[in-house]
């Protein structure tokens, strides 16, 4: 089996924002609470945060993380997470069926990210509260000066400001699972004065606006037509919502799901764009994908699970080979639209539908997925370019035309980089890629993810899945030909000649 890559300097997609690579952290299941936080663990720091944890996400190079949900945060009381530990209030979770101890708030949450050298991306909640608790807390976290909620701040020990500069006007709003769901006209007044009030107080936040909570939905493209017409000039960001699985054991089709994806993003730019045309704006709207993943394994075991439990073990996915080859095709898919996606949350970072897992007497480890997104998070740093693919097709029940290919190239300064998977379970693949204007001195890594059962996992006590060196790689200095293990992961790194 034979493809080809043709790339040329000169075609750019774009500029790749770096929080294209964020993540997500929700008071859910065990995230915060033996996910990031265990004080009685072997590894926590001074402050109770886990240090093997620190060292993963650290590794991952996220820059952006949301918080404190989701779900959750439809239902929750901000006020309730600051100040002295032993004042905060218990509160029933009700999104999640749990309790929750507020011993991890936002002043410890804003600790942590320190750590990690990460960015908070806050939610407010447009669900139970609206204008007053949301405008109250960025005026808490980012004013400078002297008035009531920036001296409270102050009194909790924070003097400067937290300075959050991007925020979500709540989530999944169209769910009908949600506490305080809405139509889109009652969503949009509210998410539109609300963000007028938040901006009065920092002009400068960026602000995301819910999309419907999937393509799926019923409300899916009326939602976004109506929720835009409200709230386009004071909004930067429409948000996006997709979860994957291999729910028929069908793994062609499974694998095809990053095109799913593309249609999605494609169809969600062209809603965003009527609106900027019926407005006749000057502005564009940008996308925040900010909750993607593979979500099936956990769902019966999530069933099991007693209500009102302090951390239970909810949406603990064990993620396996063919899960790895999927999150790559979708990181790639992210790429291939990082002209309007500047912003994307893996969801989530720890515990809950997550790369990273920890056992709470023992260690923290990587998962299947961990290495596609430490891999591109890592090296899909500078421009994003066009990419012009020939390929041979397979169909499946949902596509007529899936590329055996999926691939894209990234170029800075220092480095030409491609990602590719080879969909195709039993052919190699005779991976060509042109770049007439691109100089390339020299290969500095193939690496390849391949050869594995599509039902192998990592567990706590073995990393079984993860790259490691090829040699099957030829360069030239106009070319470059790889050869592509079936079902495989591939990550190509070349020197730029200065």
């Amino acid at each position: 089996m034979k493809s080809e890559l043709k790339i040329s300097k000169k075609l750019i997609v774009s500029e790749i924002d770096c929080r294209i690579y964020g993540s997500f952290i929700e008071h859910l299941g065990r995230a915060v609470y033996t996910g990031i936080y265990q004080p009685d663990h072997i590894s926590a720091d001074e402050d109770g945060f886990r240090q093997d944890v620190i060292d993963l996400v650290k590794e991952l190079q996220v820059p952006i993380v949301r918080y404190p949900g989701g779900n959750f945060v439809s239902g929750f009381d901000w006020e309730d997470s600051v100040g002295k530990r032993e004042l905060r209030p218990k509160r029933l979770d009700l999104a999640w069926r749990s309790i929750e101890t507020n011993e991890i708030g936002l002043q410890e949450f804003f600790k942590w990210t320190k750590k990690v050298n990460t960015e908070i991306n806050m939610a407010v909640n447009l669900g139970t509260r609206g204008i007053n608790a949301a405008r109250n807390l960025v005026e808490y976290c980012n004013f400078e000066g002297d008035s009531y909620w920036a001296n409270l701040r102050k009194s909790h020990g924070q003097e400067a400001p937290y300075a959050i500069k991007t925020w979500c006007l709540g989530n999944e709003m169209d769910g009908p699972w949600q506490i305080g769901a809405k139509t889109s006209e009652e969503y949009g007044r509210i998410a539109a004065e609300t963000a007028k009030a938040m901006k009065l107080i920092d002009d400068s936040i960026e602000l995301v606006v819910c999309g419907s909570s999937n393509s799926q939905m019923p409300t899916f493209g009326e939602w976004e037509l109506t929720v835009l017409d409200h709230t386009y000039d004071y909004v930067d960001y429409l948000s996006l919502h997709q979860y994957y699985g291999n729910h028929s054991n069908d793994l062609p089709e499974y694998l095809a799901s990053s095109l799913d994806m593309d249609q999605f993003i494609t169809g969600v730019v062209a809603m965003c764009d009527a609106i900027k045309a019926k407005k006749h704006s000057k502005k564009q709207i940008n996308l925040s994908f900010d909750e993607w993943n593979i979500w099936y394994h956990s769902n019966e075991a999530d069933q099991a699970e007693k209500p009102w439990q302090i951390a239970p073990h909810l949406l603990e996915d064990q993620y396996n080979f063919e899960d790895a080859l999927v999150l790559g095709c979708l990181l790639i898919t992210l790429l291939k639209h990082a002209d309007r996606v500047k912003i994307a949350c893996l969801a989530q970072l720890v515990n809950v539908i997550a790369p990273i897992m920890t056992d709470e007497q023992g260690k923290a480890w990587r998962q299947t997925i961990y290495f596609p997104f430490a891999q591109v998070a890592t090296y899909g740093r500078g421009q994003v370019l066009k990419s012009v693919v020939d390929s041979d097709f397979y169909r499946t029940k949902s596509f007529d035309e899936v590329p055996y290919i999926e691939t894209i190239a990234v170029l800075n300064e220092a480095e030409l980089v491609i990602f590719a998977v080879n969909r195709s379970s039993d052919e190699a693949m005779d991976f060509s890629i042109a770049f007439d204007d691109i100089s390339v001195s020299e290969m500095i890594e193939f690496s390849q993810m391949s050869g594995f059962d599509i039902k192998a996992v990592n567990t706590l006590d073995e990393t079984l899945i993860q790259p490691s060196a090829s040699t099957k790689i030829n360069l030239s200095e106009k070319s470059l030909q790889a050869t592509l293990a079936p079902l495989s992961w591939n990550m190509i790194r070349c020197q730029i000649k200065k």
